[in-house]
């Protein structure tokens, strides 16, 4: 039952973020910075972890297909596939959900611990679309940080297999263009949109709603790390089932 109420504010708090719209010179000034907080900021981090587990995923591959009659191109049509699939996708979404999550709580928690979101009230400023709409927007850039993932990746694939000698330039090369499907581009994307969604609604939830004091800020973004991830892989599973089965 609680569970029930919790979704349903949640959903009554995404309705109010598109209502009674706060002036356009503050809103702009908002979402330039959380572009700047959410976007611009994590490319660190993807760039790293793509790069990496690309080429981990081409070194499995590599090690599991020892077979000579199997063909020389599979490590770069296997590090394609998941990569485009589901690691740029799933795995960076969840890995944005610690550091992207945990910041939008934790920001808005500590104005609702600090008694900010209620001077916001008092002055006649909708909260919900002044706090969160900014960040719905910036997230709407998301899928550019995803196809970063995406080419970082491969090319980690490419780099681990060449001077680890696991496959020649030629046979990654042709690999990555085997089979290509522009479909499974589109399955990435839409996976990503929703994430993205995710990504801006339900750590802001979790912030704007939190009760307590400065200590439960943390507990407020741990538990807000939690319900991210537990509803990107549910809404990975049900896409997945819909656009691929």
């Amino acid at each position: 039952m609680k569970l029930f109420f919790h979704i349903g504010l949640y959903f009554l708090m995404i309705g109010n973020t598109f209502r009674k719209f706060t002036k356009w010179n503050v809103l702009k000034t908002l979402i330039f910075k959380e572009i700047d907080d959410l976007i611009i900021r994590s490319f660190g981090i993807v760039a790293f972890i793509s790069f990496f587990v690309g080429g981990v995923v081409a070194i499995q591959t590599a090690l599991n297909i020892e077979n000579p009659l199997l063909p020389g191109n599979l490590v770069g049509f296997a590090t394609r596939q998941s990569v485009i699939l589901e690691f740029a996708p799933t795995f960076i979404s969840i890995i944005m959900a610690g550091k992207v999550g945990s910041f939008i709580t934790s920001s808005i928690g500590t104005m609702r611990v600090t008694e900010q979101i209620d001077a916001l009230e008092v002055m006649g400023i909708n909260t919900h679309n002044y706090l969160i709409f900014p960040k719905l927007v910036a997230l709407l850039l998301y899928p550019f940080l995803i196809t970063f993932a995406m080419f970082l990746g491969i090319i980690g694939g490419y780099f681990v297999s060449i001077y680890g000698g696991f496959s020649t330039s030629y046979d990654f090369i042709q690999g990555i263009q085997l089979d290509f499907r522009i479909y499974h581009l589109f399955y990435a994307y839409v996976k990503t949109i929703l994430f993205a969604f995710i990504l801006a609604t339900i750590p802001s939830y979790h912030g704007y709603y939190m009760k307590g004091g400065a200590l439960d800020v943390g507990k407020a973004s741990t538990l807000s790390f939690v319900w991210t991830s537990v509803v990107i892989i549910i809404v990975n599973y049900i896409v997945t089932q819909l656009l691929l089965s």
